[in-house]
């Protein structure tokens, strides 16, 4: 685990605050690790702020993944970026209405992000407006819906051949 490092923290707070203002939601520190939640709107640009800004340089996407709040009805987009040169890493969290779930690529800026925002899609329905090929990559191409999505129960509530008690329900 990388050690904490608060003064890194304050910094790339400090900078999106006084650069993105309004657009920077949130701020915690969960785990460990920074986290900022972003409005959608400026997603693509804190993402090539947080690479190319001499003091940031996260230049490394470890990981992009969708989620849903089922509760909100909102999709969003999780980024954990690694900067190499100050040995620090930051998770970014940004969500939008699931009904106009799109958010920009990060091909752009992480040719790596390519088959990440291809699971999203494939999983969770998220479009990635600017994406040069936008297709599913695990599941059935004529498959309709996103199977990480919340919106099923997880078992069949008509069965009669279980028995809950044994689990403890």
């Amino acid at each position: 685990m990388f050690p904490i490092i608060p003064e890194r923290n304050q910094l790339v707070v400090q900078m999106l605050m006084n650069r993105f203002g309004e657009g920077i939601e949130r701020h915690e520190v969960l785990k460990d690790m920074l986290c900022i939640t972003v409005s959608k709107e400026v997603i693509h640009d804190v993402l090539l702020f947080l690479r190319d800004e001499k003091e940031m340089q996260f230049n490394f996407l470890t990981t992009l993944c969708g989620m849903h709040y089922p509760d909100r009805e909102q999709l969003g987009v999780v980024y954990h970026l690694h900067s190499f040169v100050n040995n620090h890493r930051i998770r970014i969290k940004t969500s939008t209405d699931i009904k106009n779930p799109i958010f920009a690529t990060a091909t752009t800026i992480w040719p790596a992000a390519n088959w990440m925002e291809r699971e999203a899609y494939d999983f969770y329905g998220i479009l990635f407006e600017g994406h040069p090929n936008l297709v599913r990559i695990l599941n059935m191409d004529d498959m309709t819906d996103f199977p990480m999505r919340k919106e099923f129960p997880l078992e069949d509530q008509t069965r009669e051949d279980k028995d809950d008690s044994m689990f403890g329900r």
